[in-house]
């Protein structure tokens, strides 16, 4: 058996004569038995001191730290081809559990060669090893540094494969790594290539709209309707566009976001060919609310897009200005059905009532603030300050 590291032979001359208070905490009596055990050649003890580490990295980043030496020995540990060894199931969760919200941990397992058998356990018909692996590169792909590395080593067709194919639990954590690998410039192209947008919109059907799921189900929709490819593929889907105008509607503020800049991608890269199937599927409403309610960047995009919706995306003269509810006015004009018009003109009422509210509340409050006392006069200039977060 391998000597545990130094900071544990020192921990308790540490924790009793240093008064240091710039000095790291002495790792736990808990931390070194569990290094000491991960280096020993039982494999009974190694498989207890892997659960271990991982009972002790759930909630801890200071063991996460203390514990980085374990990387080696539990990558060491992972076996390719023993779908039921609980060996490797036990190595596994503990380095998830390292990798969780530390950097270094996320490059060193990495470094350490553990992609290859996480990758290998993608294809295993165990669905809990196979559920744990997607987990792990979840986790890893957070990482920048890991991203190409991890495509290199083939993982995106097998996460794709696991999100047409997997349990509930490792479609949703395949789905979010992809999102994870897609801000890498280099892997757009490969996921792109593996059709994956039937599958994602089948998610995005039925998971929440308001979840973290979503969110990164529009995005990378966003992302992949940059290409001719993944237009093509999102609307050709049954109820694809329908699924991101229901996130648009209904979810959170970042997912809504992403929901209105693929419609706005979509629309302009052939205004005359998108139009129409967008317009279909009642965006109007959830694009008026967003004018008001969203995050600076989905009210910009709302607007273009509400623009380009319109019968002609061209500024209209003078006599019937450019103003938004011109804009909506117009496109509701358009809209077939007594149902969808009539929502859409419910909408636009409240949304200039919402407008309306909105600059009542900021005169009022201009008001107030720049109403002198006595004692302040004579007042150059109005000031604002944003209050303290």
């Amino acid at each position: 058996m391998n000597s545990p590291p130094s900071s544990c032979s020192s921990a308790v001359t540490h924790s009793t004569s240093s008064s240091n208070t710039d000095t790291p905490p002495s790792p736990s009596a808990a931390v070194c038995r569990a290094l000491l055990l991960i280096q020993s050649d039982d494999l009974s003890l190694k498989i207890e001191a892997a659960k271990e580490i991982r009972r002790l990295t759930k909630t801890s980043q200071r063991c996460r730290r203390q514990l980085a030496d374990a990387v080696k020995p539990l990558v060491c540990m992972l076996r390719v081809g023993d779908d039921d060894s609980v060996e490797n199931e036990s190595a596994l969760l503990a380095l998830l559990n390292l990798a969780v919200k530390d950097e270094k941990n996320k490059i060193s397992i990495v470094e350490a060669g553990a992609l290859e058998s996480i990758i290998s356990f993608l294809q295993s018909q165990n669905s809990i090893l196979q559920e744990h692996a997607t987990a792990s590169l979840l986790t890893l792909s957070a990482s920048t540094i890991n991203k190409p590395v991890i495509s290199a080593c083939g993982a995106i067709p097998l996460l794709v494969e696991i999100l047409r194919n997997g349990i509930t639990q490792a479609k949703v954590d395949a789905v979010m790594a992809l999102s994870n690998l897609s801000t890498h410039s280099d892997n757009l192209d490969i996921i792109l290539k593996t059709n994956p947008i039937p599958s994602i919109v089948s998610l995005l059907k039925t998971c929440k709209k308001s979840s973290k799921t979503a969110e990164k189900c529009c995005a990378l929709i966003e992302s992949l309707v940059g290409f001719d490819e993944g237009r093509i593929a999102l609307t050709s889907e049954e109820g694809g566009i329908l699924a991101v105008i229901e996130v648009l509607e209904n979810g959170s503020l970042q997912s809504r976001e992403h929901a209105v800049g693929a419609l706005l991608t979509l629309c302009q890269s052939d205004r005359c060919k998108y139009r129409e199937p967008i317009l279909r599927e009642g965006v109007i409403p959830g694009l008026l609310e967003l004018t008001v309610q969203g995050t600076p960047k989905s009210q910009s995009k709302a607007q273009t897009l509400l623009r380009l919706l319109r019968d002609t995306p061209y500024p209209r003269s003078e006599l019937q200005p450019d103003t938004l509810e011109n804009i909506v006015c117009n496109i509701i004009s358009q809209i077939d059905g007594d149902e969808q018009s009539g929502k859409a003109k419910k909408m636009l009422a409240e949304m200039v009532q919402v407008s309306m509210e909105q600059s009542l509340r900021h005169l009022q409050q201009r008001a107030l603030v720049c109403t002198p006392t006595p004692n302040d006069l004579p007042i150059s200039s109005c000031t604002s300050e944003v209050s303290s977060k």
